[in-house]
């Protein structure tokens, strides 16, 4: 199960060949305990909503950056 935190950044890998990787900042975590839903940012369009990562999602911590 994916664990986040806001200002943590998401990153999902593109679905098919050739596809660009997407990626989101967190801006709200729903639980305690840090798993999905997340209210985020994405990168590519600027908007916001919820979001309940998949399998191909990766967490990139903020001290990552």
């Amino acid at each position: 199960m994916m664990h986040a935190k806001v200002g943590d950044r998401i990153v999902i890998g593109g679905h098919r060949a050739g596809q660009p990787d997407r990626d989101c900042q967190v801006l709200e975590v729903r639980h305690p305990s840090g798993e999905p839903p997340y209210l985020v940012r994405w990168g590519d369009t600027g908007t916001e909503g919820l979001f309940f990562p998949g399998p191909e999602a990766a967490v990139v911590d903020d001290k990552d950056k």
